[in-house]
């Protein structure tokens, strides 16, 4: 029983992370666009 609810726990803990840890990358993934863009507008206004 106490294998049971340790291997719940710990599925529910690793499904954490990986929602986490993708949700970090589309994150990341936007704050390079922005930083790309904001980039390429300060150039093209010299």
């Amino acid at each position: 029983m106490t294998r049971i609810i340790l291997l719940i726990s710990f599925l529910f803990l690793f499904g954490r992370f990986v929602y986490s840890a993708i949700g970090a990358w589309y994150h990341h993934q936007d704050k390079v666009e922005a930083q790309q863009s904001s980039l390429s507008v300060d150039s093209t206004n010299r």
